[in-house]
Formats: structure tokens, C-alpha cells, sequence
């Protein structure tokens, strides 16, 4: 399954569930919120600068051998086909949810490549070509290594994010500006700080929450193509995207593991994210079936 910006959540879905995927998250976001300063910094650390032409063939047979090699990140489809047989049905669902992904590395680097750094990006038309051909391969490599970086040997992976490391030395390289987050800023700020500063406690609440409502996933549904939907027409796509990606941070900075990733807990956490970012397009009743998981978390 391909990955969009507009379903962006699907994306935090797998992301939430991988070794590295926070630093996925962060290399996305980057892409997102990327002004010239930004781009500069990544391209000035790209590997290939200062190599000979036979040197930067090495560089890329090494970049295609890495990119074969997190093949192995479990998909769905595999996970599927090792339990064929199994008898267990819901142990197999289980199994499915939290080890093998939705999408795949290809996928997520053509997203990367062709969405977030692709023609709308507001900067793409603004900077020196070159320039940023050698960002967006710093970032394109950055993102599979720790995609993958639970199967790639941990000096493949070095070699693909290090760059990307290293620009990050001097700091962030965005800011929340970059993102445009939309009128709904600070309300977000103010949910995913309550996220990531969940305790034992408080996950439990919104595991028991989530654990309520699980009768209401078709209208979840329907919610959430609403809510994207009005980001879509609205030209809001990138900041809900954003917004998802910072949830991906929220959510495994707040103790949350994979086996909430793929019980519901992720699912609920980014309904309240797209309520929140699209309140003020959303209808009354999505925005409800969207945080009624947060409104019985804090009853709880």
C-alpha cells in the first residue's frame, strides 16, 4: 500500500511500531518544515561531495545494496504468510499488527521524495537545484536507514542516517513555523505535551479507553476520511501531516509501545490529532467520534 501525506496516519500506524520510527518521523518532518537554511545545512554534509566519480559509484552500489537489504522489514504480507496455518486466527491478527508494516521502504522513500520534497513543497522553486538534489538524498538515505534499522547491520545503517546526523549537530533544523500548523496550533501543542507526559496511569486509562470503544470503529472511519478530506480541500494536507508526524513522537516519548501501536491506542490518539487540527472544518459529530477516546481516558 502506498503511503500519502493525506493518510498520514497510516503512516504513523507503522512508525509507531518500528525500532527507529521516531527518528523516521523526525527525517519527514524535516522535509515538511525545510526553509533554505535547513537545506543548506543538509546539503553541505551530503557523503558524495569532494569524491571522485569512481568513489561516488562505490556510494551508490553501497546506497542499493542497503535499500535490498531493508527488504527485510517485516510487511504484513509476510507475517501473514509465516502464520499461514497457524490455526489461531486472532493470535495471527496479533501477530500481523505488531510485527509486519502497511507500507514498505520503496514506499516511504517515494513519499518522501515525491510528497513532502515533491512540487508543492514551498520551498522547491525557490533553491538552486543542485542544492537540493543533495538534501533531499541526505534525507531519502536517512529515512530508510532507520526505517530499517531493525534489520540492516548496524554499520549499513550508520553509513545511510550519519549524514543526516551530523546536520543535525548544530541544532534543530526546523521549527514549528516551517510546518504551518494551522489556527489550531496551540491546541495541538497542548495535547500531544499531555501525550508525552502520560504515566503509567494515564496510559492505562487511555488503553481501557480504547479498549470501550471498540465498537465504534466504522464511524472512526468515516471520521477520519472526513477530517482529511477537509484538509485536502482546504490545502492543509501538509500541516495534518505534520501534525500526525509529531504525534509519532508524542506518542512513543509518552511510553507507549508497539503492542498499543497496534491494539487501537496509536488509531485513538491520531483521531484526537485530526480533531484538533481540523476543528474548525470538521463537523460536530466526527470531531465527537474522534476524541471520545480522550474523553473517556480523562473520565477514567
Amino acid at each position: 500500500m502506498p503511503y500519502s501525506l493525506v493518510s498520514a496516519a497510516t503512516l504513523g500506524f507503522d512508525l509507531v511500531r518500528l525500532p527507529a520510527g521516531r527518528a523516521v518521523a523526525e527525517v519527514l518532518l524535516t522535509g515538511l518544515g525545510a526553509d533554505e537554511a535547513a537545506v543548506d545545512r543538509l546539503a553541505a554534509v551530503h557523503p558524495a561531495r569532494g569524491l571522485d566519480l569512481e568513489r561516488r559509484g562505490v556510494r551508490a552500489v553501497r546506497g542499493r545494496r542497503a535499500r535490498e537489504m531493508a527488504a527485510g522489514v517485516p510487511h504484513m504480507r509476510s507475517a501473514a504468510d509465516a502464520g499461514s496455518g497457524a490455526g489461531d486466527r486472532t493470535a495471527l491478527l496479533v501477530a500481523q499488527l505488531e510485527q509486519g508494516t502497511i507500507g514498505d521502504a520503496p514506499t516511504l522513500e517515494r513519499l518522501l521524495r515525491e510528497d513532502v520534497l515533491g512540487a508543492e513543497h514551498p520551498q522547491r522553486a525557490e533553491l538552486d537545484v543542485d542544492l537540493w538534489d543533495e538534501a533531499t538524498e541526505v534525507l531519502a538515505d536517512a529515512a530508510v536507514g532507520y526505517w530499517a534499522a531493525g534489520v540492516l547491520p548496524p554499520l549499513v545503517r550508520r553509513d545511510l542516517t550519519a549524514a543526516f546526523d551530523r546536520a543535525q549537530d548544530a541544532g534543530p533544523l526546523v521549527t514549528p513555523a516551517g510546518w504551518q500548523l494551522g489556527p489550531a496550533e496551540d491546541d495541538l501543542m497542548t495535547f500531544l505535551a499531555a501525550v508525552r507526559d502520560l504515566d503509567d496511569a494515564g496510559r492505562t486509562r487511555w488503553r481501557l479507553a480504547v479498549d470501550e470503544g471498540r465498537s465504534a470503529q466504522r464511524p472512526w472511519a468515516t471520521a477520519m476520511h472526513e477530517a482529511s478530506w477537509a484538509a485536502h480541500v482546504s490545502g492543509r494536507t501538509r500541516a495534518l501531516a505534520a501534525a500526525q508526524l509529531l504525534a509519532v513522537q508524542a506518542f512513543l516519548d509518552g511510553g507507549f509501545d508497539l503492542r498499543d501501536g497496534a491494539a487501537g491506542v496509536w488509531n485513538a490518539v491520531a483521531g484526537c490529532v485530526q480533531a484538533v487540527v481540523m476543528a474548525d472544518l470538521l463537523g460536530e459529530e466526527s470531531a465527537a467520534v474522534l476524541v471520545a477516546p480522550r474523553e473517556r481516558a480523562l473520565r477514567a
